[in-house]
């Protein structure tokens, strides 16, 4: 199992030869759900640390 998670990190990034459009356009869209998956998981932990909700900031205004 280590092996596999070892060669699958070495593997991106990785020269990709693509050889019909149909590829090129299966592997924008693999990187693109990569990148929407990457932004799902990391902008709760930017949101909850970065920008903490105040419950007190409500009531300074009145």
């Amino acid at each position: 199992m280590g092996n596999q998670i070892i060669e699958f990190f070495t593997h991106i990034g990785g020269i990709v030869h693509i050889g019909t459009l149909v590829e090129y356009y299966d592997y924008i869209k693999a990187v693109e759900y990569l990148v929407c998956v990457g932004f799902l998981v990391v902008f709760p932990i930017f949101y909850k640390n970065i920008i903490m909700y105040n419950p007190d900031s409500e009531n300074q205004n009145k």
